[in-house]
């Protein structure tokens, strides 16, 4: 999977990154069905092992534009998870309360916990994103907020939290398609908004603002991966596999059993 991490302090054009790309798996279709079943299966494993040991957290970000496929991950690739030990947070436009209080505090309170395997559909980088395209804030203001990020990563990580951060590419075309589908589907109108059209037209803004926070934020600590998601079965098979080898190499063991089970009896 180490084409699509994004190496510390490397220069970022997204155009270089091709969404329809698909060189990990040359398979079929149908055989990656197959091969993702046995890596979402795996993955409940570990995620049970992780909240079985309840030492080590593990947050996964996920990031994309419009229609990009978060939710959709969300439903595939933990699958098999156990929802005990597992959370998702979204974060949407804040409200007064989260106003009051520095961008990442709202973020900060739902980090995982021991144990714990925490989702963020969006994240605190709607901060150096949405924020920097539309100008909610000036620019002395958000540009300080990458190394604000990567501190308070930092800080996280070594406190033993695993970090992985998602970015789901899509191109211009494939967001076409999946808006249109929308349209065409009445049961799926209510996922649809006509603000979802005025920020496609800010499609080369935002690239422009994923691109410097990749640059500037993919850490050794908290890497980016950049995914090519057109093909959603192929975002799918490459995020199980990054996340399953990324929890095996935590050296995770169940916690030691209780004394002389060996002679207990249930009645």
């Amino acid at each position: 999977m180490k084409p699509y991490q994004i190496k510390p302090d490397s220069k970022v054009d997204l155009s270089k990154h091709d969404p329809g790309d698909r060189r990990e798996f040359e398979g079929s279709k149908e055989e990656s069905l197959l091969e993702l079943k046995k890596l979402t299966e795996r993955l409940g494993e570990l995620q049970e092992l992780l909240y079985a040991e309840n030492k080590q957290r593990v947050l996964v970000v996920l990031q994309a534009m419009d229609t990009g496929g978060k939710d959709g991950t969300i439903r595939r690739v933990f699958v098999d998870a156990n929802p005990k030990g597992v959370r998702v947070a979204s974060f949407k436009v804040p409200t007064p309360e989260e106003l009051a209080h520095d961008y990442l505090w709202r973020v900060h309170k739902v980090v995982p916990g021991n144990g714990e395997l925490v989702i963020f559909n969006r994240s605190h980088y709607e901060d150096v994103l949405v924020v920097r395209v539309h100008n909610l804030v000036p620019k002395q203001v958000w540009s300080k907020r990458y190394e604000q990020i990567n501190q308070f990563e930092r800080l996280l990580a070594e406190n033993g939290t695993t970090i992985l951060k998602f970015f789901l590419h899509i191109d211009l075309d494939e967001q076409k398609e999946r808006l249109q589908a929308r349209l065409d589907d009445p049961a799926k109108h209510w996922k649809f908004r006509l603000g979802d059209l005025d920020e496609r037209k800010l499609w080369p803004d935002y690239i422009k603002a994923y691109e410097d926070a990749f640059e500037k934020t993919s850490t050794k600590y908290a890497p980016w991966y950049v995914i090519p998601a057109n093909r959603k079965w192929y975002r799918d098979l490459v995020i199980s596999r990054i996340l399953v080898e990324t929890l095996e190499a935590l050296n995770m063991e169940y916690p030691k059993s209780e004394e002389n089970l060996d002679g207990v009896v249930i009645d």
